[in-house]
């Protein structure tokens, strides 16, 4: 039979909490009342309901899903002593968010503020639910729940904001979300991150034990499985086919260079933090590109490059930004934050280079405009009735609005970040101020009396609960 540890009183704040997911539950509900009034079926034909989206998109909306609660939630269990926070938290903060998206981004998308649900509805909640969840990432073990909530709360607004600008105005096309989700979420967390412990946080219960470490390697299996799905699930056409391929080969490459440089950095091992992360490096650096008419050894020159930098990145960089108090628990910066920077300059460059012909199918020279709508000549009617041709941008202005859409996201991230952080630093948010309580689950659950390493008597015989301890 299992012990639990006496109940400790929670902050006062800590009831806080729950009045403002009360308040927020019932909010959403009202909204989705006056705001979604009915599914969308979009058939190939008219009443054509056989035919929906439902069969084209929803097993690749239930991998991207996965991802989120399985795929994510288990990759932050490696610190030994916060495991149900990790896939705990994940989980309500994603639940969360996922409804605060579908209402933020109906809104924008919608012209009178009421707007229709489909798959395509709720993939783009997973996609905005991952960049919130990246940024958890910078700063788990160091926030309350309470925060991470607000956190949650600011960050869907501002970074649905920010996709809207990049797709809709900028016309930046990048269908796995390197930019909009991976540089955006890591950078907002980073942000974030430097404003609530601007100090020294080392601390021994930041470390991980055989078993953390494995249920982390969970998470990452399943995001490596399922990262094709999260790069090709909105991709157009020959495009999926393209994106599914480009990531396949991408991750396949960061995943050898991940353990070919590991062994190199590691005196002749390899480190589990590089291969629970570094590993997946390389869907996130094809992501912009992942549906471009790139060859397949591209791809794989990609990942190869990202699963590179991203070890090189835990093994030298993390380190250097501890030293002037700029604290990345579970390193985003290296598995989101630079191969999203790559792939977006990538995809600039692709942009400036693209033409008709490298795109054209079975010769059909107008596959480019699917992928770059910007770039086609319209006709467009003035108002005393004369035809005039709007002319599409070059390759090379397209090129320029990709690298503006980049910039425009850091920019947003670190700012929209920067402000965060001070907001959640309030007294009014229940703070997580003193070294002891950094990265324990003690203080937010009734947990087992043998759940944090000690040792534990079975049969006579006795049971190492941690790595770490010795008979």
């Amino acid at each position: 039979m299992v012990e639990y540890r006496e109940y400790r009183a929670a902050p006062k704040r800590r009831y806080g909490l729950i009045i403002f997911l009360i308040m927020f539950q019932i909010l959403f509900i009202v909204l989705f009342k006056l705001y979604s009034v009915t599914f969308k079926f979009e058939g190939k034909e008219t009443g054509d309901l056989k035919r929906t989206e439902v069969p084209r998109l929803y097993s690749m909306f239930m991998d991207v899903h996965t991802m989120m609660f399985i795929g994510f939630g288990f990759l932050m269990t490696f610190l030994k002593r916060y495991g149900y926070s990790a896939v705990g938290f994940n989980f309500l903060i994603a639940a969360y968010v996922l409804e605060w998206a579908l209402l933020v981004r109906g809104w924008l998308a919608s012209e009178h503020g009421v707007f229709s649900l489909n798959i395509e509805s709720l993939l783009v909640a997973d996609f905005c639910a991952a960049a919130v969840l990246i940024s958890f990432g910078a700063v788990i073990g160091k926030a309350s729940l309470s925060q991470l909530l607000v956190m949650a709360t600011v960050e869907v607004v501002i970074q649905s904001i920010n996709e809207h600008i990049g797709l809709d105005y900028l016309k930046a096309y990048d269908v796995g979300e390197s930019m909009y989700v991976h540089v955006f979420g890591a950078y907002f967390g980073l942000a974030v991150a430097k404003v609530l412990n601007n100090r020294d946080v080392e601390n021994e219960k930041e470390s991980s034990n055989y078993n953390s470490d494995l249920f982390s390697m969970i998470g990452t299996i399943f995001l490596w499985l399922y990262w094709p799905s999260f790069n090709s699930a909105v991709a157009k056409d020959e495009g999926q086919l393209r994106a599914i391929v480009n990531t396949y080969l991408s991750i396949a490459s960061s995943c050898i260079a991940t353990f070919i440089i590991s062994t190199l950095v590691s005196k002749g091992k390899l480190n589990m933090v590089h291969v629970q992360n570094a590993t997946l490096a390389g869907g996130v650096a094809v992501g912009t590109l992942a549906d471009m008419a790139i060859a397949p050894y591209a791809a794989m020159i990609i990942g190869t490059v990202a699963g590179i930098v991203s070890t090189l990145g835990f093994e030298y960089l993390t380190p250097l930004l501890k030293k002037i108090y700029l604290h990345d628990t579970c390193g985003v910066n290296n598995l989101h934050g630079m191969p999203g920077l790559i792939s977006g300059i990538g995809g600039a460059i692709l942009a400036a280079v693209a033409t008709k012909e490298s795109f054209a199918v079975n010769g059909d020279n107008t596959r480019l405009y699917t992928f770059y709508p910007s770039r086609d000549n319209k006709t467009v009617t003035l108002t005393n009735g004369t035809l005039v041709t709007e002319f599409g941008r070059s390759a090379v202005t397209q090129g320029g609005y990709q690298l503006a859409a980049l910039g425009v996201t850091l920019a947003l991230a670190i700012v929209s970040g920067l402000a965060t952080g001070f907001l959640l630093k309030l007294p009014i948010f229940e703070q997580i101020k003193e070294n002891e309580h950094m990265f324990d689950d003690e203080s937010s659950w009734v947990a087992p009396s043998d759940g944090f390493g000690e040792i534990k008597v079975v049969n006579n015989e006795i049971a190492l609960e941690d790595r770490n301890v010795k008979a």
